[in-house]
């Protein structure tokens, strides 16, 4: 069964609801609307949230290219498949335990710089990436579709 997908206007209307003045299903942020905000593309279907520590073999090689390329040296495990309406997804395994944001800024700019230019996949259309540790859980779930 699918979960609902809560955007950021659905969660404004729940935060604000009736307190913030408005009379209508949604306040946003200039003012209020009666229209509630919709995405057009479809929610992603969750993934998992832990995994083996060891990543599969084409995900080794891919990610020992990407570290002679300059990529981070934490990163041994590195995939791409086509994802939802054929957005890339990505895969990465990496030893480095801090789940911070500066961390995973780092390796989200070079893991999508390497892809892009020494892969030769398309990013227009935005990406999805997930992220494991070195004890095989889930650290980020990114959805960067455009």
């Amino acid at each position: 069964m699918r979960r609902p997908r809560i955007g950021p206007a659905l969660l404004s209307a729940a935060i604000l609801g009736p307190a913030s003045g408005c009379s209508s299903v949604l306040g946003l942020a200039s003012g209020c609307s009666s229209v509630l905000a919709e995405t057009d593309r479809p929610p992603r279907e969750a993934g998992p949230t832990v995994t083996s520590t060891v990543a599969p073999d084409p995900a080794v090689t891919l990610a020992e290219r990407y570290r002679r390329d300059g990529g981070l040296e934490d990163v041994y495990g590195s995939r791409h498949a086509p994802g939802p309406d054929g957005v890339p997804l990505f895969t990465v395994w990496t030893r480095d335990p801090d789940d911070g944001s500066q961390p995973f800024e780092r390796l989200r700019r070079s893991v999508t710089a390497f892809m892009r230019h020494k892969e030769g996949l398309s990013l227009s259309r935005g990406y999805l990436m997930d992220v494991f540790g070195p004890d095989g859980t889930l650290q980020h779930r990114l959805d960067a579709r455009l």
